[in-house]
């Protein structure tokens, strides 16, 4: 095929996503000459699965995106349908947002942000190839013998790669939602030496709303006195549309066991791997035997949609199978379908291909993010593509490279996760992979990261007037509660609310420290009344937790001292005697930059750290 120019840009960012949204964004605002190919202009920023953002530890996400000038965050306040805090009966570390949004206006707002954006260039058409010489990355050549000369590219290709949809007996070659997938590619990357792997995700059935019992149901309302997820908006998104709670039942288990050998991932079918926090409705029912019961949500997909998502049933069953079960379930006994469920297979590498900034290790300036490298969900998906156009443009500007650490975000954690340990099935963030959840609340997502973009465009006037104004408010809100309330007064508020321990000389604080909540705090003493409620409980939950979160930040001093002990990039670990044979192919496999990374790497023990620093002090004399 004869090929042509396209055009010369920075940066070419492969797939419109999460990921190539943030990713290309991210590039365009920073100043780089961006492009971003897409299969297909439909499907930008398009919700394949459940049309929510957030939730457990993804909303932490989504803040740190916003914090860091990414989109997520804003557009999903612009779209959103109903929004919700998780966990508010559990400690302030794992709670998170959750938004229901608008699938197809989420699609739009996008679309729009992205089309007025300076410094992009979009257009649709599919990867074929990379383009390398002399082990740098300088473009892509499309299906159609198009080149996009680039100095770097970022592949966020998502599910697309050789993707293949299977339901039943049926197997067939498409993309999420009947899209077209991406067939070429795959070669190219295992040519560059990527090794890549096969993994599995799938999605429920959509419903005719109009067709469901919704009163059989339980009603599950969005709450408003939550915080929006942009720290650009005051206020959070208002409650348009009500979600509901079903659950499956005996009868629904049996429809399911009685034909287990119709089912792909018990007939051998799927051999995949497949996403462990997030199974298809058989995997639970199989899985967990002794439960009479599986909870399922019911959520809307849009405001000018009768389509409900029925969250908790994905599946691929053969869709008379389907009918049968969902039918099977209280409220949806004359359901209509109007999209089946689906599994999805599709082709992703190995995270430990890449280094933390998310660039290719034996390409210069090739960069991966998103489900290519092996995550589930929109969220990590944003949080990687994010990450990955601003080490792209650094990389290009000459600036240092771009890395959070596991003390500094969620989205630290998750890069160091995918790229120390790797994946052997679709990664999900939770709060439980963080060691230090409680120094990485929501609530303080802004006073983490926001510093970090400070002189670069990602940090615009506005966003750079609101962080400025809620710090200094934070800061006055804390002076006050360090403050000691009048005796009298405390004494009256000590008995009243039960609290322990002699008033005087008591500060507001102590009294948070006793068990006292701020609103009553406030109510009682008369402060704080003209102060953002928000601001006001991210101040609450500091000194409520201040002896654990000083805790926390003495062991990130003492591991700090190994994250700042470089290892040199040559360094060749199967010729270091006294390392274990196991540690020295998994160092050699992984390339740690830091003593810190090589700590973490499943397979290296403490007794190897200290043969590795032995080795390094012998190598300075």
């Amino acid at each position: 095929m004869k090929t042509f120019e396209e055009g010369q840009f920075d940066i070419v960012v492969v797939g419109a996503g999460h990921a190539g949204c943030e990713a290309a964004l991210a590039a365009a605002r920073l100043g780089l000459n961006t492009a971003m190919l897409t299969l297909n202009l439909d499907s930008i920023a398009f919700m394949a699965c459940n049309p929510s953002i957030g939730g457990t530890a993804k909303g932490h996400l989504v803040r740190e995106i916003d914090a860091l000038g990414g989109e997520m965050g804003v557009n999903a306040d612009k779209t959103a349908l109903q929004i919700r805090m998780l966990n508010e009966g559990k400690g302030e570390a794992v709670q998170s947002l959750r938004c229901q949004c608008d699938k197809n206006a989420y699609h739009r707002e996008m679309k729009r942000t992205l089309e007025n954006t300076p410094n992009l260039h979009i257009m649709q058409g599919e990867c074929a190839k990379v383009l390398v010489e002399n082990g740098k990355v300088n473009g892509i050549e499309t299906t159609y013998g198009g080149i996009f000369k680039a100095k770097a590219v970022i592949l966020a290709t998502g599910v697309y790669l050789n993707a293949e949809t299977v339901t039943g007996e049926h197997r067939q070659k498409n993309g999420p939602n009947g899209f077209a997938p991406a067939t070429e590619l795959t070669e190219s990357l295992i040519n560059l030496g990527f090794n890549v792997r096969r993994f599995k995700t799938g999605t429920p059935a959509r419903l005719d709303g109009r067709t469901v019992k919704f009163d059989a149901c339980i009603r599950q309302n969005g709450e408003d006195n939550v915080p929006p997820f942009s720290f650009l908006h005051d206020a959070p998104p208002s409650n348009a549309l009500e979600c509901f709670i079903t659950y499956t039942n005996g009868r629904t288990h049996g429809i399911i066991l009685d034909n287990l050998d119709r089912s792909p991932l018990y007939n051998g079918d799927i051999t995949s791997a497949g996403p462990r926090y997030c199974p298809s409705i058989e995997t639970k029912v199989v899985r967990f035997a002794d439960k009479e019961r599986h909870q399922i949500f019911l959520e809307p997909e849009g405001a000018d949609t009768n389509e409900v998502y029925v969250q908790g049933m994905s599946s691929s069953m053969p869709h008379d199978v389907q009918k049968e079960m969902y039918r099977s379930v209280k409220g949806l006994e004359n359901c209509e379908f109007m999209r089946y469920a689906y599994a999805i297979e599709y082709d992703c590498i190995d995270t430990l291909d890449i280094y933390p900034t998310l660039e290719f290790k034996k390409v210069e300036g090739l960069y991966t993010a998103g489900q290519i490298n092996g995550t589930s969900g929109y969220e990590e998906a944003a949080a990687q593509g994010l990450i990955a156009g601003i080490n792209a443009a650094f990389k290009i500007t000459g600036k240092p490279p771009f890395i959070l650490g596991r003390d500094e975000a969620y989205i630290g954690v998750l890069i160091d996760d995918l790229c120390t340990k790797g994946t052997e099935e679709p990664y999900r963030m939770m709060t439980s992979r963080a060691e230090y959840a409680l120094n990485l609340r929501q609530d303080t997502a802004d006073f983490r990261l926001t510093p970090k973009i400070e002189n670069t465009p990602l940090l615009t006037k506005e966003r750079a007037e609101r962080f400025e104004k809620r710090k200094a408010d934070y800061a006055e809100v804390l002076n006050v509660l360090n403050g000691r309330a009048d005796f009298e007064s405390a004494a009256v508020f000590g008995e009243k609310y039960s609290l322990t321990g002699n008033m005087h000389g008591a500060t507001y604080a102590d009294l948070i420290r006793r068990g006292a909540k701020i609103k009553d705090i406030c109510a009682h003493f008369g402060i704080l009344r003209d102060k953002d409620k928000s601001v006001v409980k991210t101040a609450e939950t500091t000194v409520k937790y201040e002896g654990y979160i000083s805790k926390n930040r003495a062991q990130i001093e003492r591991s700090k001292k190994l994250e700042e002990k470089k290892l040199p990039p040559d360094i060749d670990y199967l010729k270091i005697q006294g390392l274990r044979l196991e540690a020295r192919e998994k160092l050699e496999r992984v390339r740690p930059l830091t003593l810190g990374q090589a700590g973490r790497i499943s397979g290296v023990n403490p007794a190897d750290i200290t043969v590795l620093m032995v080795y390094l002090a012998m190598m300075k004399k």
